[in-house]
């Protein structure tokens, strides 16, 4: 399975999205543009994100950047592993 598919697992599921919404492509707007996409998201999001490919982000590396689309977290990711 590739780090993409993975990510958008993890965002469909600790988001909870159904529908329409669980369709996510790699330019998918994040930050703004699901209600549920909140700090203790992010927060849950890092984590098993985290957990699934053995890295560990430190605090200061978390900025909106990261999350404008899904391919900039995929990208995060695949400089993190």
């Amino acid at each position: 399975m590739s780090i993409s598919t993975e990510v958008k697992g993890v965002l469909i599921s600790v988001l909870q999205l159904k529908g329409d919404n669980a369709v996510l492509l790699d330019d998918t707007p994040l930050l703004g543009a699901f209600p549920e996409f909140d700090s203790m998201a992010v927060v849950s999001i890092l984590t098993a994100l985290e957990e699934m490919f053995g890295f560990f982000v430190e605090d200061d590396e978390i900025d909106a950047q990261i999350f404008e689309t899904v391919s900039c977290l995929v990208k995060f990711i695949e400089q993190k592993i």
